[in-house]
């Protein structure tokens, strides 16, 4: 039986191919992996710096949510199945509004995320412009922010009528201004500097304190 294969197979060895089901009813909660045409893709530690940027985005996402219930904030290791004929994804952080959360299941959401963030690491240096842009494109994500720490680079992609990305504008400031979420922006800098800004100061500047 397939169950007991995958069972039997060690988490950093070769594994056999799976549906995405088995690959739900494999994987736990620390599994750092995602689910690429039957196969499980394992990702690489994360660096100080990726975990920063990746710890204060979720953050204020989190207190933009807490401030206006706008929906629910996710990170790393939950799963985001876009598509029924698409990779099951787990993104560093992604974003679902309130009118979609029945999308949310117990270990996946079925169905793309209104944002969803990705910060680059060396492994994924490929992936996250590539595959990924591709694939949440098509899946239909209005909003991609690809986060490049080590290169000190942002673009924000917003999903257009036609249904493809352009990267949007900055403001005079480098800000950049969220078309899903009203009120919620980021500058670019914030991103780089440390420490980073408190989330009491972020939430006043975008007057919600």
């Amino acid at each position: 039986m397939a169950e007991a294969a995958i069972a039997e197979a060690p988490a950093s060895g070769s594994l056999p191919r799976m549906t995405y089901e088995e690959f739900l009813a494999w994987a736990d909660e620390d599994t750092r992996a995602e689910w690429v045409d039957g196969e499980v893709v394992f990702m690489s530690p994360t660096t100080q710096v990726h975990h920063e940027v990746t710890r204060f985005l979720s953050r204020i996402f989190d207190g933009y949510n807490e401030a206006t219930g706008a929906g629910r904030v996710f990170t790393e290791t939950f799963q985001m199945k876009i598509a029924p004929d698409l990779p099951g994804r787990s993104p560093d952080v992604f974003f679902v509004l309130r009118e979609r959360s029945e999308r949310v299941k117990r270990t996946y959401l079925d169905g793309p995320a209104d944002i969803v963030v990705e910060v680059v690491s060396e492994d994924s240096r490929r992936r996250d412009p590539g595959e990924k842009f591709s694939e949440y494109q098509e899946g239909g994500v209005r909003e991609y922010w690809l986060i490049d720490p080590e290169r000190r680079r942002a673009v924000f992609y917003l999903l257009g009528e036609d249904g493809l990305y352009r990267p949007a504008d900055l403001d005079p400031s480098g800000a950049f201004h969220s078309t899903v979420l009203p009120g919620l922006w980021v500058k670019v800098d914030w991103l780089w500097q440390e420490p980073k800004p408190l989330l009491l100061d972020v939430l006043r500047q975008w007057g919600l304190l």
